[in-house]
């Protein structure tokens, strides 16, 4: 598919009871944690200047038997709680007018998902807690996926520098904060890869019991457009069943103005504009 931060090396003096998976050290030496926190601060800062417009295909591809596609939109934004999104999905594969579920997503300290789904002029409601990893529109996505709030968790660890599709990325560990409601799969932590170079996010694993890895989000291609740099395409991969859904940006429009009422959820019950200008991209 963007803080206050608390002390970051205190893995055996966390308040919380949920169970943590164990620490994956890159170095011997545990790296220098005020480092890793200033990493993760500058990464939580960045994002897409202004307001933008995305269209995507969600290619659902399972492991065995025959896949499908799903098209949606996405207006992305920045207000005073961090990132914030709308997102629709197509019902069926055919086109972006057929919005089947559409989810307003904030991101941030305060995470927090309204969704509706009964037509147009439907109230939106706030997403239940335990719907959190329930699938998006038959997909293996879920509302967790797009929202990936572990990047604002605050207790952390920076594990040091790994390797990362070829290319050297902050390896860091974040922790299920206490109190967050059950639901879906038992994810304990989850481990978050940002590129040394840009700080932009590679890859995150959602990490269950005994640090087994649930599922992985991967980012395999970027797309410039202009001199913004945005995401084109993206893994969501189950690791038990490998099946997967591919998250692929096909057009965009950047450097946008939406009304405020895009991202409100009482505007959620009525469907938002294509802006002008959006850009069709090449495989």
């Amino acid at each position: 598919m963007a803080v206050a931060v608390f002390s970051l090396f205190a893995p055996h003096a966390r308040a919380q009871k949920e169970p943590a998976p164990p620490p994956n050290f890159v170095q011997l030496t545990p790296p220098d944690q005020a480092e890793g926190r200033a990493i993760v601060e500058e990464f939580r800062r960045q994002g897409i200047a202004g307001d933008y417009y995305l269209e995507f295909e969600l290619q659902v591809l399972p492991r065995h038997g025959e896949g499908r596609v799903l098209h949606g939109r996405l207006w992305g934004s920045r207000n005073a709680a961090g990132p914030v999104s709308r997102v629709s999905v197509g019902a069926t594969a055919g086109g972006v007018s057929s919005d089947g579920v559409r989810l307003l997503i904030q991101s941030g300290p305060d995470p927090r998902i309204w969704r509706q789904t009964g037509g147009v002029g439907a109230p939106a409601e706030p997403l239940p807690a335990g719907a959190l990893f329930e699938p998006v529109a038959g997909t293996n996505l879920t509302a967790f996926d797009l929202q990936m709030p572990f990047l604002f968790w605050p207790d952390f660890l920076y594990e040091g520098v790994a390797r990362m599709h070829g290319r050297p990325a902050h390896q860091f560990l974040f922790h299920r904060p206490a109190g967050m409601a059950p639901g879906g799969p038992d994810v304990t932590g989850v481990r978050a890869y940002l590129d040394t170079q840009y700080t932009a996010f590679v890859q995150a694993e959602l990490i269950g019991e005994k640090g087994t890895v649930l599922k992985t989000l991967s980012i395999l291609d970027l797309k410039k457009i202009g001199d913004q740099w945005i995401v084109k395409t993206v893994d969501c991969r189950e690791e038990a069943s490998r099946d997967k859904t591919r998250f692929a940006v096909t057009a965009a429009a950047l450097n946008q103005h939406f009304p405020p009422a895009i991202f409100d959820p009482e505007g959620l019950a009525e469907p938002a504009a294509r802006p002008d200008g959006v850009l069709e991209l090449t495989p």
